[in-house]
């Protein structure tokens, strides 16, 4: 490794070390310092560093050593001279690289480009990752019900692999045999794709909504900031699905891509958009399923619609309150995010969940015949075949 290599590391290790120790003089007791020992950390390499041929980077090493050369599995999709540094890195058991890349900001024709005076509200959601209320009574609503689907069914397949290999499990401070090894290989290559998975959906979602709102001419998106939540104890199976939301990257993710299309993206408050009636502004119990329902003005509307109505009428760094007028879309797009992950179709609800059947079915069941038939049959004969010819 040569010196460039090895300062990144030793920065990075600072990083992490002072972050540790800000978070615990701020009261963060849970925040623990980097000391574990680790085998393969990430290495990072900055513009003038290394030298990219197509698929090729080189990456220089130590004096007297030889040229180390890296053959990628696919063209970077940025040009070589916008590539600002590179990262090597070992996610799940696979080499990766991570490249940072300097990208202009989108331009537009005149008159065509994000207006700043049209806002937009985008409420955060398990459902539906992303909902937005935009102006002139438009919306959009984003599924991640197959996104939902591939966390749960990764974790009943993980459930199933520690249940199979729980006998032979080593014991603490027992090394392990050469078959456990492989299991942990199997588990560390499921879980990254698992991860690729989440995360190219995730890509996804996102990318709709900048596109939708660039067709609208949407400047400015206030997103209501749901991290709060992550501070409460709800129990296990809550937290954990807290946990795959992934509020975070949600939230970064957008920022960027909204950035890179001249869309300013800004955080507020979403405390109560959900549970608030848009029109008479009181309190409305929490609603079973995606509609909520007013009993004091019998209002009805879609839950997550009526909550990116109202974050859009709020400011960053406001307090909890909803306006006295709150616009409510009317025309509604629907999209589905995680086309790609495996039994994602368009006509089922969670794609990954096997059919519903009756036990002993013998499959769909055909149309009744028609009266022309008769009625006197044989036994034995099918009552929905229609008669042969002769």
């Amino acid at each position: 490794m040569d010196s460039t290599g090895a300062r990144s590391v030793l920065r990075r290790f600072s990083d992490a070390w002072f972050a540790a120790a800000k978070r615990r003089r701020d009261g963060d007791l849970s925040a623990r310092f980097p000391r574990r020992r680790r085998g393969l950390v990430p290495v990072r390499w900055y513009h003038g560093t290394f030298t990219l041929n197509g698929r090729r980077l080189r990456i220089p090493t130590a004096k007297g050593s030889p040229a180390f050369w890296l053959r990628l599995a696919r063209d970077l999709p940025y040009p070589s001279e916008q590539v600002r540094a590179v990262t090597l890195l070992c996610e799940r058991g696979r080499l990766s690289l991570d490249v940072s890349a300097e990208v202009p900001v989108a331009t537009y024709p005149a008159g065509e480009g994000p207006d700043p005076s049209r806002v937009a509200g985008v409420d955060l959601g398990v459902i539906h990752p992303y909902a937005v209320a935009g102006p002139a009574g438009e919306g959009l609503l984003v599924s991640g019900r197959a996104v939902r689907a591939e966390h749960r069914m990764h974790l009943a397949d993980s459930k199933a692999r520690r249940r199979a290999v729980a006998r032979r499990a080593p014991k603490p401070g027992q090394r392990g045999s050469r078959r456990w090894r492989q299991h942990r290989r199997r588990a560390r290559l499921v879980e990254g794709r698992h991860r690729r998975r989440v995360r190219q959906a995730q890509h996804e979602a996102a990318a709709t909504v900048v596109s939708w709102a660039v067709r609208r001419r949407v400047g400015v998106l206030h997103v209501g900031d749901p991290r709060g939540v992550l501070d409460i104890a709800a129990g296990r199976r809550h937290n954990l699905r807290l946990r795959q939301w992934q509020i975070g990257r949600l939230l970064q993710i957008l920022t960027d891509k909204a950035t890179l299309a001249g869309i300013t993206v800004r955080l507020v408050d979403e405390r109560g958009t959900s549970s608030t009636c848009p029109v008479c502004h009181r309190r409305v119990p929490k609603p079973r399923g995606r509609s909520l329902s007013c009993p004091h003005c019998q209002f009805s509307g879609h839950r997550d619609l009526v909550a990116a109505a109202s974050i859009a009428t709020r400011s960053p760094g406001g307090g909890p309150t909803t306006p006295a007028a709150v616009a409510l879309p009317e025309v509604v797009t629907h999209r589905r995010a995680g086309r790609h992950l495996p039994g994602a179709g368009r006509s089922r609800r969670d794609p990954r969940r096997p059919a519903l059947t009756a036990r002993g079915s013998v499959g769909p069941r055909r149309p009744a015949p028609p009266h022309s038939w008769g009625v006197a049959r044989s036994k034995g004969e099918d009552p929905q075949r229609p008669p042969e010819t002769r």
